[in-house]
């Protein structure tokens, strides 16, 4: 146990410290949006801060990937995460001077998620360097433990500090989180060079790099087709994310204290999953594990909220759907790390956040126009005698219901015309 846990300690500080940031900027993003929607009540204009993440994100992930391979992974995060912290000191500044607007959010959500978009990948090679290979699923379950309980607090944790101090004392927070994750990796951290070009060595063209990730990715059929796949499991998901808040907050029933326990949900139920999938032996067929877990989970969440009408119903579809996705991101990250070599990791990250996650900004705008635009104006002229009234409800939030078993539809779907071509792996 004592040589598990030493040969495990700069990940253990790493993925402390991260995880500890990762809450702060998901209590910021969850402040903006309840901010953002109590001054607009627009779906759509809520919608769009994921939007102008997720956007520069997607667009130069590609690039980004090939230059994290070849940049130092430590300089490469400390400086991405400085740069995000602006971002939330900005914020801060405009709301002390009264002039934040959308425009000035959606501006500084695009600036941090382009910070992101280098960040991500050489985070991810960092995690593979400072872990022994035979411990690939223990951390892995670990990482998704974390990520669960940052899904379960942030909301809990935002709703109350927001009440009290408003957006100031929620984005304070968001940078003590920072300081802390950035003196430990600074200091307490050492990531073993890779990828970096020794000197006197001749430079590859940035373009070069990104052909060669491509290609790489092109070879190798399996980790395709399941970034093709998770691509239109990621739309559904998002349009899904998009219509969720207007859905809670719309109803007599619901609210900003309701959404943050029925946000809650989903990451007490991923935190059980997680726990399982850090304990259970190596399954058998991961593949089959990967879209068998997302048929449940797209197969049963967006068909209870369609019909529910209490909280209860909301949170026991949030834990019905989220239970399993730990399942699958942990079989999903082992496949990536065991079939890749570490040396081309940055790059295929990256390809794989262009082509996994370009459906994200998509599907977030759709279902925010969807809701805003279709959805709630046909439920509105529904007969509240009618079948679609008898269904989904009447009133506000009977349109995002709509939209929920439309979704329902579309990701069934899509993993079962996914599932046969994954099958041919299994």
């Amino acid at each position: 146990m004592k040589n598990t846990y030493k040969e495990l300690k700069p990940f253990f500080i790493l993925w402390l410290t991260q995880s500890l940031s990762q809450l702060g900027s998901a209590m910021t993003g969850f402040a903006l949006t309840l901010w953002l929607y109590e001054r607009t009540g627009s779906a759509l204009k809520t919608a769009m801060l994921s939007v102008c993440s997720y956007t520069p994100y997607v667009l130069m992930s590609i690039f980004a990937g090939a230059l994290s391979d070849r940049w130092d992974k430590k300089k490469t995060m400390l400086a991405c995460d400085t740069f995000a912290a602006c971002c939330s000191a900005v914020v801060l500044f405009l709301l002390k001077t009264d002039s934040l607007l959308p425009v000035h959010m959606y501006v500084l959500n695009a600036v941090s998620g382009l910070m992101n978009t280098v960040q991500q990948p050489a985070g991810e090679v960092a995690m593979t360097l400072i872990t022994p290979k035979e411990q690939y699923q223990r951390t892995s379950g670990l990482r998704s433990f974390s990520n669960s309980l940052v899904t379960i607090l942030h909301p809990v944790l935002a709703a109350p500090v927001y009440a009290a101090a408003g957006m100031d004392g929620v984005i304070c927070l968001d940078l003590l989180t920072f300081a802390a994750a950035f003196f430990a990796l600074a200091f307490f951290v050492r990531i073993p060079p890779v990828g970096v070009r020794e000197e006197g060595a001749p430079k590859e063209r940035l373009m070069v790099s990104v052909k060669e990730g491509l290609t790489y990715l092109c070879r190798n059929g399996l980790v395709l087709w399941l970034i093709l796949f998770l691509a239109g499991v990621n739309f559904v998901a998002s349009a899904f994310d998009a219509a969720l808040p207007p859905y809670v907050l719309s109803r007599e029933n619901g609210g900003k204290e309701v959404l943050g326990i029925v946000t809650s949900c989903a990451g007490i139920a991923t935190l059980a999953g997680s726990l399982l999938a850090a304990v259970l032996p190596a399954p058998k067929n991961r593949v089959r594990v990967v879209y068998l877990t997302i048929l449940f989970s797209l197969g049963s969440e967006n068909f209870i909220l369609a019909f529910a009408r209490t909280p209860a119903w909301w949170c026991a579809a949030q834990i019905v759907g989220w239970s399993v996705i730990p399942l699958m991101n942990v079989s999903l990250d082992v496949i990536v790390r065991s079939t890749v070599p570490p040396k081309m990791q940055g790059r295929i990250y990256a390809c794989r956040n262009t082509l996994q996650f370009f459906t994200i900004p998509l599907g977030t705008f759709a279902g925010g126009f969807m809701t805003d635009k279709v959805c709630e104006p046909l439920m509105a002229l529904a007969d509240p005698e009618g079948l679609p009234a008898r269904m989904f409800g009447t009133g506000k939030g009977s349109g995002s219901a709509l939209l929920m078993f439309l979704l329902g539809i579309a990701g069934v779907t899509v993993c079962l015309v996914f599932g046969r071509i994954l099958r041919r792996y299994t």
